[in-house]
Parts: structure tokens; sequence; C-alpha cells
């Protein structure tokens, strides 16, 4: 134990556990002493703990009196004060956000330094090398200050003896002053209060500078101690003025001396430091968020013939981003691509490249391409953008007409599919190179995808750390959904659930990395909703795709729709057989809308216009848009296809 601990003094210097200073060292003392502390309150006064049996000391003996802190800073020399202001500056820098920093401060003043601080800091504070415009408020932050309790305790058997008081104590104005002092100050311009703060060093409550500034901060009717009681220090950052502490110290206690100047200027200065650090932590705290927000996406789509649910947990606290991420984007004939990838690293680098991939597979996506073609164009975007991108990817395309699912995988964990039964199996799929090898080519294999099952992609963070390997952790991961499962019985589980469940296995030390989850729950669409025809392009064509789904839609009961959809086949057909050389598809789709397709070979999208009156074409899109729920058009690698979709009537829903 330091010099600074034995001595009364020494004891201020303690963390935010230990209060006012027990000059005896008796458990007693120190038990009284230690308990305000613990209970400060931000901006308030800090409150009285609950006293013991008739004051007795812990040990059931009576100690020596609790005298208050009535010496120089410390003990009043030159050491104690260096020591104490170390102690005190350590306490101050520990804090990471701005309540930890100024509780800091509070707590290695009161009482050591002084009997009472008021801290008041900017409302709002800039950040860096902002500007702000307009007044300087300053808001109160935090007040603290000696319990009364202390200061009146009395021995019950004489002096010197911890007792209970003989009296209240008489109030006392740095005890009133903490209590009712301004909440919010505008400093003027030109100001006194203007003028302490520019000077930046601290000055006594009794110089002319402060008497005339200290009204302005405090309010005009408060009564500020008088002599050298009070100090009032400005907070200066790195680049300007940012708030300003006032140190109290009661009558019964001597006034500050000259080099508490010193001692009160470091302590400003190390919280003001401390503050700057806060706020510019902070606000990476909120880009880091903003960023990670905006690189995954806000909600997943809900497309026909299957459920999605997805979780997405950073590293740890501190490390709010990483390379991460998962995607669902719906493709033509109610397909959806389903995107889980992880890059190496977890920096604003990893997050900055992560969106690019991310940006770049949407864009593949809506292309149509293969899922081979698709980890292909990402390993050359990777390529792109530095020798040293890596990244793993695995790219799914689930149709929900043909129940069938086509994946390719570059270094990605293997996916696991859940069967309705309860069976979990990791799918085997080639495993490929990560992304940004270059050379290497990607394979994709098709499988079943039955109505029913759930498929679960995830990153390496989910099933590897410290205390496992990566295969350990899918065979942990395939039990735990089976365990799930079993729960459900023949039933599939819920996915939001699921999903929680699955985090679940995450052990205290199995955060070693982000982890990203997206699983979907395939219900496909049923061979009766779907009606599917290949058309050779012909002056007739549009007469015998009007009379195809007529049948259809008498099939199914939708006889309402017939006019209004035989009109838009007709008008979406006829663009196609202009410029078709090879036959055109209709597809008519129930789910819980109608959905008609038309594909044909030629790539150009077609586009709304408004005709002219003289022209003989260019309505039949005006028509569509005027009387479809949607519409769109979709480029495919081979051609395209236009699709709009039809509200379904009430009894069909």
């Amino acid at each position: 134990m330091s010099a600074a601990r034995e001595r009364g003094g020494g004891e201020g210097c303690r963390p935010a556990a230990e209060g006012p200073t027990a000059h005896d060292g008796s458990p007693a003392a120190r038990a009284a002493a230690e308990g305000p502390a613990d209970h400060a309150e931000p901006s308030v006064p800090a409150r009285t703990p609950e006293s013991g049996d008739g004051g007795q000391a812990a040990d059931g003996g009576n100690s020596g009196a609790v005298p208050g802190p009535r010496d120089g800073t410390a003990g009043g020399s030159g050491g104690e004060r260096l020591r104490f202001v170390g102690a005190a500056t350590r306490r101050i820098a520990r804090g990471i956000d701005l309540d930890e920093i100024v509780l800091g401060l509070c707590r290695a003043t009161v009482p050591t330094f002084a009997d009472a601080i008021l801290v008041y800091l900017r409302d709002p504070l800039p950040v860096g090398d902002e500007r702000p415009a307009g007044p300087v408020v300053l808001r109160l932050r935090r007040t603290d200050q000696l319990p009364e309790y202390v200061r009146g305790l009395g021995g019950a058997g004489g002096p010197g003896e911890l007792g209970v008081p003989e009296a209240p104590p008489a109030p006392d104005p740095a005890t009133e002053l903490a209590a009712v002092a301004a909440e919010r100050c505008e400093v003027r311009i030109g100001g006194p209060l203007a003028e302490v703060l520019r000077g930046v060093r601290p000055v006594y409550g009794d110089s002319s500078a402060a008497r005339a500034a200290l009204p302005e901060l405090l309010g005009e009717d408060r009564t500020v101690p008088d002599r050298q009681r009070t100090i009032l220090a400005p907070l200066r950052g790195r680049r300007r003025v940012i708030g300003a502490a006032v140190f109290i110290r009661r009558a019964d206690r001597p006034p500050f001396e000259g080099d508490d100047l010193l001692v009160a200027a470091q302590l400003a200065t190390h919280t003001a430091l401390g503050v700057d650090k806060a706020v510019l932590y902070g606000r990476e705290v909120y880009i880091a968020d903003e960023l990670q927000r905006t690189m995954l996406p806000d909600s997943l789509p809900q497309p026909t013939g299957v459920r999605l649910a997805s979780r997405y947990l950073p590293a740890a606290e501190t490390a709010r981003v990483g390379g991460d991420w998962y995607d669902a984007i719906p493709l033509p004939g109610n397909r959806v691509a389903l995107v889980v990838g992880d890059v190496m690293g977890h920096s604003m680098t990893s997050a900055a490249i992560m969106g690019q991939l991310r940006t770049t597979a949407q864009t593949l996506a809506g292309l149509d391409l293969p899922p081979a073609e698709v980890l292909h164009h990402l390993d050359e975007q990777a390529q792109r953008l530095g020798s040293d991108r890596m990244a793993t990817c695995l790219y799914a395309v689930y149709d929900p007409v043909a129940h069938r699912i086509v994946i390719a995988n570059a270094g990605h964990p293997p996916p696991i599919m859940l069967h309705r039964g309860g069976r979990a199996e990791v799918l085997r799929v080639p495993p490929g190179a990560p992304i940004g090898v270059g050379g290497v080519d990607f394979e994709a294999v098709e499988l079943d995808a039955p109505a029913g099952a759930t498929l679960l992609l995830y990153t390496d963070g989910l099933v590897e750390s410290r205390l496992r390997d990566v295969w350990t952790g899918i065979e942990q991961l395939r039990e735990r959904l089976i365990e799930t499962a079993r729960l459900t019985g023949p039933n599939p589980p819920p996915l939001e659930p699921l999903c929680d469940e699955v985090l679940g296995m995450l052990g205290p030390g199995d955060r070693d990395d982000d982890i990203a989850l997206l699983a979907a729950r395939f219900e496909g669409i049923a061979p009766s909703d779907v009606a599917y025809w290949f058309l050779d392009p012909r002056p007739q064509t549009a007469r015998q795709a009007r009379r195809l789904a007529r049948r259809a839609l008498a099939r199914w009961g939708l006889d309402e729709l017939t006019d209004a959809v035989e009109l838009l086949v007709s008008e979406v057909i006829t663009n196609a057989v202009r410029y078709a050389e090879r036959p055109i598809t209709l597809r008519l789709l129930r789910t819980d809308v109608l959905r008609c397709e038309v594909g044909d070979d030629v790539p150009q999208l077609p586009r709304l216009r408004q005709a002219r009156p003289s022209d003989e074409g260019g309505r039949g899109l005006y028509l569509v848009n005027r009387l479809a729920r949607r519409w769109g058009a979709t480029r495919l690698s081979t051609g395209k296809v236009v699709w709009f979709e039809m509200a379904l009537p009430a009894h069909a829903r």
C-alpha cells in the first residue's frame, strides 16, 4: 500500500466504491466513510446510507470519531498532492463513456479535495472539429457532496468517538449550493463567465472574475461560500472549452491554497480530455452502428413459398462491425436467392468490403445468373478490390415450384437442412475456394427442397471458437436442431424461436467472431396452383394465350378476373411475339395473388412511355400499369421475363 493510502487524504483517491476519508483508519470509520460514495446519484447530492445499530462499529465496539476532512489536499504536502493528482487522473482516465468520466472526477474529488462539486458540460457537446452554431449552453451534468451525517458525527461517549450526532449540523452554503444550483446556463457573449472560460485557468470564487461569473453559472440568488472556499475551473478539451467544474469547501474546513489551483487545473484538464475521448468514442460507435445497419438488410422479403428469419451478432460490444453478412433476394418465377458470407477481419475495412460484395451479389442475382457464375464474378470483384481481400460465401437459389434448390459454395461452412420429421443433415456441398483466391472453378449442386424442411445458413462464428473446431461445432449445431425439432413433434419448429435456440448453443467463450444466421422454411407452391405453357411466336399466339388463361382461371374459380387477365395477357404476349425468335413461355401462379409471367429470348426490357395521339402502339404497358396490382420486367441470362400481379377476389384469399 502506498504512502498516500496510509495517510488520511489518500483515501479520497480510491475508486467509486470508496467515499469520505476516515483519518483514524478504523473499520467502523471506514464503514461510515465508504457508504455515501456508493449511493451518489447523477445531478443530485449523494444520498445518505442507512446507519448501523446505534452507530456502533462493525465489530461491535466503539471506534474513534470520524472527523471531516479538514486538512488540505491529501494532507497538504506537495508529495501527497502529487500522489492525489496521480490517483485521481487515473480514476478519471478509466472511464470510457461520459458518465463514467464525470463520475470519476466527482468520486476522486469528494471529500479528499472538496466537500462538494458541480460539473457543467456544453449541451450539445461538440464533436471533433465541429463548430457549433448558436449560443454556448452549459447544463449541469452531475453534483456530488460530502453527506451531512459524516460531518455531524459526534462521540456518544465523548469527543473523538463514533456515536450518534448530538445535534443536527447547521446548514452549510456548500451543501445548499449543490442542491439548488441552476440546471442550465446560457453563456452570454462577452460576459464574465465567458471571460473566465476563455482564460482556461481555475480561479478562486472570491476573485473579481469569479464573483461575477458564478452567479451567471449557478443562478443569481445562489450563495457562494466566502473566502477561498470555491474554485471555478474551466474544462478545456483539445480544441475548445466544453464545460466547467466548481469545487466547494465547507466553512469548517480550511480554505483552498495556492497549490490547490494547480490541482484543480490538472483535474479539469484530464476530465476535459476524457470527455473529448468519450464524445469521439460515442461518435465512432454511432458510425459503426449505422454502417452495420446499412450493410445488412433492414428486413427480409417474404416471397411466396418460403419463410425467412435471420440473426446477426457482432463479435463483441467493442467491435460492432465486421465482415459477416446475409441476404435474401427475390428472383423471377417466385424464386429466391439465399446468400451468406464472411469477409476476413473485424474492422471498418472489412465492413466496407462486405458492403461492396453484397452489392455485387445483389446485382448479379438481378441478372439471374447461376450460383456458380455468381461466385465466379464475386471472386473477380474481390481480386479487383485488392490482393488480400478474402471472403467465404454460400449462394443458393430456391425454386418453390420445382421444390429444388441449387447451391454453390466458396469456402463456407456447409448448410444444414432440418426435415419435417426432425432429421437434420449436413448437406454435401463442394467446399470450393474462398472468394479472392482467383483462378478456381466453383461447382454447384442441385438438391431436393421438400415442403416443411428448414435450411440453415450461418457463418463460422456460430460453430468455431477457441474451445472447439469447426466440424465439432457443426455437429453440435446439428444435434441442437434435432433436439429443438423433437419438442414440436411432427410439426416443424417456428422459425424465430428456432433461431433463438440455435444462438443458445453459444457459451461464454464462443463469441470470438461475428455471427450471421439465415433460416429458410420451404413451403413451396403446389403443382395444382401452377399453369405453364410454351407458345410459338406466331400471329395467332395472343388468341391462344387468352384461351389458355381463361381455362386456368375457370379451373381455379377466378372468373371475376377473366376479362382483365385476358386483356393484359394479350398485350404482353403481343409485345413478345413481335420480337421473339424462340418459343415464348406463359405461366400463371395462384398464391396470395394471381401472378402472370411471360418470358422470351429478347434481353431488351420494355419501358413505360406516354404514347402520342398519332402513335399506333405504345399503350400496352400503360394498360398493364393501370389494371395490374404490380408489374415489372427482369432480364435473364436467356432473355427476359415480364410479369404482372392481380389481387385475388375476397372468396379466393
